[in-house]
């Protein structure tokens, strides 16, 4: 065996460990600090501060573990021109997703700055820090940056479904809506190489079409299916127009 084809063999084994490294060690970390929360509290910690934690855990590992192999600019935290990138294309599914909100969801209207902190801070960048910036450059390094848009967007869409505030009824549109999501963004991601603007708009989208206008509870399951299948609908189109044509638009 040629040295050339050892040190491919080496990179690909060193590539597959660190995807694997990087799918497992957050998560495990995030649960077993979210489960240790829960067992000395003596189960008094409330649903959104368990979330809370695990994701706060989750988005803590992965910075850490982001920095030291893939630096700022390799977790997605580019500024200047990455950043309005994604700013302007993430707007584009945040618009849809609001009208939609608007027009088909009833609603009342409520507001609240610490929710948005809690938005921002846990679901939109921890949760990012996770999914497009450590998991994504693992899964590039893995199998290409196509395969991060797709393979990163579909843990995030999972992650969102299952711990988001959003998450109002377990229907399967509402499974589509966020998978969809998730590979939208993971496109943007992928095509700007930056996450910051996808995790401004994220906050933003959920604290306007959540906490401003709160869901009348219980929420209509057709109607949330309805407003869920217009804006995955939209998100299917602009996955489409995003798709990347040549590998020179990957921005890993």
């Amino acid at each position: 065996m040629s040295k050339n084809s050892k040190q491919n063999n080496q990179d690909n084994l060193s590539a597959t460990i660190k995807m694997g490294l990087a799918l497992a060690v957050p998560l495990f970390g995030a649960l077993f600090l979210s489960t240790l929360l829960g067992s000395l509290s003596s189960g008094n910690v409330n649903a959104q501060s368990g979330t809370a934690v695990f994701l706060a855990a989750l988005g803590i590992v992965s910075w850490f573990m982001g920095l030291r192999w893939y630096g700022l600019a390799g977790m997605g935290l580019r500024g200047k021109r990455p950043l309005y990138a994604s700013i302007g294309f993430a707007a584009m599914g945040y618009v849809v997703f609001l009208i939609a909100r608007l027009f088909v969801a009833s609603s009342g209207i409520g507001l609240g700055f610490k929710d948005y902190v809690y938005l921002f801070l846990f679901e939109a960048l921890a949760a990012q820090l996770w999914a497009f910036g450590l998991l994504f450059h693992a899964l590039a390094d893995w199998r290409g940056g196509l395969t991060a848009a797709i393979g990163s967007g579909i843990f995030f869409g999972a992650l969102g479904f299952l711990f988001f505030q959003e998450s109002y009824i377990s229907e399967w549109s509402s499974l589509v809506y966020f998978l969809s999501w998730g590979v939208f963004y993971g496109l943007v991601r992928l095509r700007t190489g930056s996450l910051l603007g996808m995790v401004i708009i994220q906050s933003v989208q959920a604290f306007t079409a959540w906490v401003a206008l709160q869901p009348i509870i219980p929420p209509d399951p057709a109607q949330l299916q309805t407003m869920y299948l217009i804006a995955s609908t939209a998100n299917l189109i602009f996955i489409w127009r995003l798709w990347p044509k040549v590998e020179e638009d990957y921005r890993v």
